[in-house]
């Protein structure tokens, strides 16, 4: 009897050094036993977030599906739900944005992207009220819910779409030059100059197709389809303000991984120019149709030569 359970302590015993061996090998970090299953976000050396790879593709993947479909239905129904216009500058923001957090910690997405907004997002607020930078913009209720009676919470979302896209194109166009010691400066100034060029394909399909905002009239005696020059001018500016702040966040730190090219910005870039200008012909405005078309080809076959090298 005594064998027996002396033989029965030992196993209990010898069972429970497994089991706390087992719990000293694989210490959890008291934050991680409270985080919630559904923010699909984990830390890695040094506190950068970062999304599991399969919730970023999966995410990332769903996402481009959601921004194809709105691209259909602008074309099919361009003239209906005015709701799918708002949101699709939102899906494209977002998009914009996830695709970056596939090269960047999360902190340093959501730090770019806030900066980005705030900023664009005050230029247009101002000049909504004091015709300054851009000139004499009103806003339609279209696009949202207006923030002081004078902002949709949308058109933040413009400024990240637009910005980050032109930059993805701009990175494809000066591959061949990477190595260059002033390739980060021309890849500022091209971005600025990308993000304008989109902005001059925009304008007339979003006054004249979609009626989201409008211009009222100026002492300027040249425009474009109504837009004043000064608008395009204070894209340039406004976006190489915002690209001299969230440039030094976008800088990937840790080395490997940027020899293969990045096409997803070129399609969104390509499928967003396709829509302004079918609409634009559509409504009878050639010479905007014409310019995005030429628009799409320049940029396209530098992009694909960059991506080719």
């Amino acid at each position: 009897m005594f064998y027996q359970s002396s033989g029965f302590f030992k196993s209990h015993a010898l069972a429970e050094a497994k089991r706390k061996a087992a719990r000293n090998a694989i210490k959890i970090p008291f934050r991680e036993k409270f985080r919630l299953p559904l923010t699909r976000i984990a830390y890695t050396g040094g506190n950068q977030m970062t999304m599991p790879d399969h919730f970023r593709g999966r995410l990332f993947w769903g996402l481009n599906a959601l921004l194809g479909v709105i691209f259909l239905i602008e074309l099919l129904v361009p003239r209906w739900l005015s709701w799918v216009d708002a949101a699709a500058f939102v899906v494209m923001a977002v998009t914009a944005l996830v695709a970056l957090a596939r090269q960047l910690p999360v902190q340093n997405v959501l730090m770019v992207g806030g900066i980005t907004a705030l900023i664009g997002g005050v230029a247009h607020g101002i000049s909504a009220k004091t015709a300054i930078p851009f000139g004499p913009v009103v806003f339609n209720s279209t696009l949202g819910w207006k923030i002081s009676g004078l902002l949709p919470w949308t058109v933040p979302f413009v400024w990240i779409a637009i910005l980050f896209t032109a930059r993805g194109v701009a990175r494809l166009i000066l591959r061949p030059w990477r190595k260059v010691k002033v390739y980060g400066y021309w890849l500022i100034a091209l971005t600025a100059l990308l993000a304008t060029a989109f902005d001059v394909a925009l304008e007339p399909y979003v006054w004249h197709v979609k009626h989201l905002w409008l211009w009222e009239p100026t002492k300027l005696a040249m425009d474009w389809h109504g837009v004043p020059l000064l608008n395009f001018l204070s894209w340039e500016c406004v976006s190489l303000l915002i690209l001299m702040f969230i440039t030094p966040s976008l800088i990937r730190k840790q080395p490997g991984g940027g020899s293969k090219p990045d096409l997803h910005p070129f399609f969104v870039w390509s499928g967003a120019l396709l829509v302004f200008a079918v609409g634009s012909a559509g409504a009878g405005m050639w010479w905007a149709a014409g310019v995005d078309v030429l628009i799409a080809g320049v940029t396209g076959w530098f992009a694909v030569r960059g991506a080719k090298w």
